[in-house]
């Protein structure tokens, strides 16, 4: 496990992370307080990428189109 904290993450460190802790919690052979912990810092990086992807959808979804239907700008999206 990364000791990078998650909430500081890049969507892609995230995924990779998590990605990882899948593949150990299914294998099966870590002792359950590990076990434990990795699932935590699964459902944490879950969460994560979940919040990250939001964020790429609002951002995607407030680009504003002329009359063409070309990009001309964005709005500003409420809460960022």
């Amino acid at each position: 496990m990364s000791d990078t904290p998650v909430d500081e993450m890049t969507f892609e460190a995230a995924m990779a992370e998590l990605e990882k802790v899948v593949t150990q919690l299914e294998r099966g052979d870590v002792a359950l307080e590990e076990s434990i912990a990795l699932y935590e810092r699964g459902a944490a990086l879950r969460k994560r990428c979940d919040a990250k992807l939001k964020e790429a959808e609002e951002k995607v979804a407030a680009i504003t189109l002329d009359a063409e239907g070309n990009p001309k700008g964005t709005q500003p999206v409420e809460g960022l």
